[in-house]
């Protein structure tokens, strides 16, 4: 900053709800604020609003660094309140003040305020994010030159959250059922087995996951059931993948003792702060999945694993609200699967259950996860 402008700064007007997020079609107005300590000339002022995705990761072949790298842009937009002549984008929007005359490019000593406004565009684009090895990034980008300087910038980004909709898209609201058996050796005898059925596949933030689970154990020791719902996140750069994976939280249901038979109901409530489940983005993904394990000791566990999608919650603006949960599931002997009975009125659930002190499990299923050397994730 040098010692004629003091500050320069850009801020926008904080969108109308609690989580202070955009959607498609949403208006992001602001305003630039400069203050200058004495009057100068300006050869272009400008404000930019873009959005666009970034992957970057290294990786160490041998003796040589490889730095995978791609980009995708979403949208480009500026708006001067003034420009130079010969800069050649007299194509673009050139805004003016409250009388609808052009800024003066001679500012006087004290602060001058900008205001302006963008519609984002009314088209599909994946929310806000930021992960190891990329981000999804809406920002609005402040410029000023000036003769002989180096241009003072200033820079801050919004939130944006794609639009979800369980009704437009019918796969969400699929049930899903898995079956998975396993005969025991060495220190245990008999057999395991597991049903599992899930309602639909697509869930709000904040809503609850039910879980319905037909269990057999016909072994020699009791088993306990549990549940872990992780994220996947999966980078693409120049025909090479990036891949990692979490844990998000875990549960353990109530032992079921040997040579018994029990039905199973869990609800896993999905905490609001969950990032939404990104599929829409060709250089990045973020996905979710459910899995259930029994865990047997002395043995390796059978394992069922479920991908669900988790969108933003329905009081964030161009979300539909969820609709009626289906009623629970009827039980039926085991091996028989039991699709829900859609538009029924639905019991009321049991209370959300209370995280329980970590347990051991299993690691969440490999996906080529490897570790590579950190970089500079700084958005350029």
């Amino acid at each position: 900053m040098s010692n004629t402008v003091k500050s320069f700064t850009v801020n926008y007007n904080p969108a109308s709800n609690e989580q202070n997020t955009f959607t498609s079609g949403d208006c992001v107005s602001g305003e630039l604020t400069l203050e200058v300590a004495k009057e100068c000339k300006i050869d272009s002022l400008l404000i930019q609003f873009k959005g666009k995705a970034r992957v970057l990761w290294s990786e160490r072949i041998g003796q040589t660094t490889v730095t995978y790298y791609s980009k995708d842009k979403y949208f480009s937009i500026k708006h001067y309140f003034l420009w130079d002549k010969d800069s050649g984008e007299d194509n673009e929007t050139l805004l003016t003040n409250q009388l609808g005359n052009p800024y003066s490019n001679v500012v006087a000593p004290g602060s001058h305020v900008y205001p302006f406004s963008f519609q984002i565009p009314p088209q599909a684009m994946p929310s806000s994010f930021d992960g190891d090895y990329g981000k999804i990034v809406y920002a609005l980008k402040a410029k000023l030159s000036r003769s002989m300087r180096i241009p003072t910038k200033d820079s801050t980004k919004i939130n944006f959250v794609a639009k979800a909709d369980l009704t437009g898209d019918s796969g969400l609201m699929e049930p899903q059922h898995e079956s998975k058996d396993k005969k025991m050796k060495f220190f245990n005898s008999g057999t395991v087995a597991m049903d599992v059925n899930l309602e639909k596949t697509g869930f709000f933030q904040g809503e609850g996951l039910k879980v319905m689970a037909c269990i057999q154990n016909n072994s020699s020791r009791e088993i306990k059931p549990k549940y872990c719902v992780y994220r996947k996140h999966s980078f693409f750069a120049q025909g090479k993948r990036r891949v990692s994976t979490k844990d998000l939280y875990k549960e353990v249901g109530e032992p079921i003792p040997p040579s018994s038979n029990q039905n199973v109901l869990k609800v896993l409530p999905i905490p609001l702060d969950v990032e939404p489940s990104i599929l829409n983005c060709s250089i990045l993904k973020a996905e979710h999945r459910l899995r259930v394990y029994l865990d047997v000791k002395y043995a390796s566990d059978p394992v069922i694993k479920f991908p669900i999608v988790i969108l933003p919650a329905p009081n964030v603006p161009g979300v539909e609200a969820p609709p009626l949960a289906a009623s629970g599931f009827g039980f039926e002997p085991f091996g028989k699967t039991y699709p829900p009975a859609w538009g029924t009125v639905p019991p009321q659930p049991p209370s959300a259950p209370q995280l329980s002190d970590p347990q051991p499990s299993d690691p969440p299923p490999a996906y080529g996860t490897w570790d590579t050397p950190s970089f500079d994730k700084s958005w350029k």
